[in-house]
């Protein structure tokens, strides 16, 4: 018995992504329940599946949602807070101490809506997060149909979340436990930083980690400041502290890595771990560069994220392709670097394998979900076209994204949200910063 067809969708090109740097013309996408059901000529898709629903998508580009690897999405509220600030002074003196009286269940709902609702205006499907009241963001992400990855996050001292490193460990069970059957909610542990946990619970995880099969996402050598602190405090680096730890696995996501030594970066290439690049929140915190380009020559697996609104300050994941692009090229002084397509990958299908879900997205081939995304490649500023995937990296902006579904379900609808109210997160946005400006 032949799979079942709801619709075809026929843009100008299909981006499947694997094989990368492929524009497919001519050609549509079969969509049967949430699943991608087949890729074929436009011609014979008319012929094999005549009765089904026809979305046309003149000058449009379809391509598998973007995964944005890195994020903390309920901080979109504390966006531009305290801007132009070195790392450990915006955490010290003005994050931590905010979060400190105004982090809520209410606060993470809130935050985690206008976060999707940025999200899925710009194309981006699922986000890997790491925040307090994880449960909360995956009861928002369900309810608006985003596929989520919710951090279950460590630290050594307390919140509001968890009084110490057991209680984070406890309840973090019990978000994992609570979303197991929700099928667009995966899970990963989140170590905040080597700074911020001690070396028991870290063993801890590990083991749960690997009772559980999920992945380990932590900022790891992130600034100079945290490899001084590494080697004052434990006598040794960041990396090497983990990997005696035995955390260096191909289940741990390191993000920012700005901080890379040669053999670090060998070290971490045999380990087969994933490393999340976020450029311009790396810029703006003048962290550092992420060695792009030697990463990549070793094998090592590099998705990218925006980290979170409070110090990029956007969730815009198509111009965090161009930043990663531009960026590699000029650390490298190469124009070869990171070509359009590898940028493409690294924020779909590189971000799926980082998170362990490659299985089920990141790229438009049968039988995998259908997260997709269209953008309008005939506005202004992507005039002339000539290459398809150069202008997605290099000129489109996130006000080209026309149509997002997720697993066949579609969550923008001609630049409308259809599963978010727009107006009241809009609403709740400005209450809250109210209360937060008012001290």
């Amino acid at each position: 018995m032949p799979e079942t067809v709801d619709r075809l969708i026929h843009p100008q090109w299909i981006i499947p992504v694997v094989p990368e740097g492929v524009a497919l013309e001519d050609h549509c996408l079969a969509i049967g329940g949430s699943r991608i059901r087949d890729l074929l000529p436009t011609a014979e898709a008319l012929r094999k599946y005549p009765q089904q629903e026809l979305i046309e998508l003149p000058g449009h580009a379809l391509l598998p949602g973007l995964i944005n690897a890195h994020t903390h999405a309920a901080m979109s509220l504390l966006r531009g807070l305290a801007d132009d600030l070195p790392l450990m002074t915006w955490l010290h003196e003005h994050i931590w101490p905010a979060e400190a009286k105004w982090v809520s269940e209410e606060f993470v709902y809130d935050g985690t809506q206008l976060a999707m609702a940025e999200m899925l205006r710009g194309g981006t499907t699922c986000f890997n997060d790491m925040y307090f009241f994880p449960d909360v963001t995956g009861r928002a992400a369900a309810a608006a149909g985003m596929r989520a990855v919710l951090g279950l996050i460590l630290l050594d001292f307390p919140s509001v979340w968890a009084a110490d490193a057991d209680a984070y460990l406890h309840k973090g069970l019990e978000v994992h436990d609570q979303f197991r059957d929700t099928p667009l909610i995966h899970t990963a542990f989140a170590p905040h930083a080597p700074y911020s946990v001690s070396d028991a619970p870290l063993q801890r995880l590990r083991v749960l980690a690997d009772e559980l099969e999920i992945p380990v996402h932590i900022h790891l050598h992130e600034t100079q400041d945290e490899i001084v602190q590494g080697l004052r405090d434990h006598g040794k680096r960041p990396l090497q502290r983990l990997q005696e730890l035995g955390l260096l696995s191909p289940a741990l996501v390191a993000v920012h890595m700005t901080q890379l030594e040669d053999r670090e970066i060998t070290q971490f290439a045999a380990s087969g771990g994933h490393v999340v690049h976020c450029p311009e929140s790396n810029l703006k915190l003048a962290s550092g560069f992420c060695p792009v380009t030697r990463l990549l020559e070793a094998g090592v697996n590099l998705a990218l994220g925006t980290d979170g609104a409070a110090s990029n300050n956007d969730l815009d994941m198509f111009s965090e392709m161009r930043s990663a692009a531009l960026l590699a090229k000029g650390v490298a002084r190469d124009a070869r670097a990171l070509p359009a397509a590898r940028a493409l990958s690294m924020a779909t299908i590189h971000g799926a394998r980082a998170l362990g879900i490659a299985g089920q997205t990141g790229s438009l081939e049968i039988g995998k979900s259908a997260d997709l995304l269209a953008v309008d490649l005939q506005r202004l500023r992507s005039q002339p076209l000539y290459h398809p995937i150069s202008q997605l990296v290099y000129t489109c902006g996130v006000e080209q994204v026309t149509q997002v579904w997720v697993a066949g379900r579609q969550l923008l609808r001609n630049g409308e949200l259809t599963t978010l109210d727009q107006d009241r997160i809009i609403a709740r946005a400005q209450q809250w910063r109210d209360k937060i400006a008012a001290g």
